[in-house]
């Protein structure tokens, strides 16, 4: 029964990043203003204690960060940037760095994480759905593989840019670069 149990919830949830990834490939979506430092806040909020149970710090810094977009799916963005973060991280005193940052043209979101050393062939493959490097899948939670299949589909939804960096020190950054709202001007 328990098997069963563990069965389904991963077909439920195969299937719920299968329908978020569809509907940001057709950009089914309506575009409103939002800050992108208080969404990355709230995913980071709601992770922390899978953080604090795992024993790894959360460090957030930033500025107002506004963008146009789906708060919804700019919500999943982050959160499955912080999430995976925390899951593919060192098995104790790792951290994960979440900022944002307001550029001219840009609303920029950069999560990092302490890890293992990754080679820039194998993080190239990591937004590709379903594929995930081997030493990153940690027992206690294998995903489905589309996590970052969806930051990037999010990514791209958006007219955003994401990239993709092993760290020298270990672990990974991903930066998502996203359109700014530009200024209001008053007459």
């Amino acid at each position: 029964v328990e098997r069963l149990r563990a069965v389904n919830v991963r077909a439920i949830e195969l299937t719920e990043a299968l329908l978020l990834l569809s509907r940001a490939d057709q950009r089914s979506f309506t575009r409103e203003e939002v800050d992108l430092s208080l969404i990355a806040e709230e995913a980071t909020e709601t992770l922390l204690p899978l953080a604090e149970k795992r024993g790894l710090t959360i460090e957030t810094s930033g500025d107002a960060t506004p963008t146009t977009g789906s708060h919804a799916l700019l919500l999943q963005l982050s959160t499955n940037l912080v999430h995976n973060a925390i899951v593919h991280n060192l098995p104790e005193q790792g951290t994960v760095w979440v900022t944002t940052s307001a550029q001219p043209k840009r609303a920029v979101l950069t999560v990092e994480n302490t890890g293992e050393h990754l080679t820039p062939e194998s993080v190239a493959t990591l937004a590709e759905p379903f594929l995930r490097g081997t030493k990153r899948i940690r027992a206690d939670h294998a995903g489905v593989g589309l996590g970052l299949a969806i930051v990037k589909s999010i990514t791209h939804a958006h007219d955003g840019t994401l990239t993709l960096t092993p760290r020298a020190a270990g672990g990974l950054r991903v930066t998502v670069q996203l359109l700014a709202v530009p200024p209001h001007t008053g007459r």
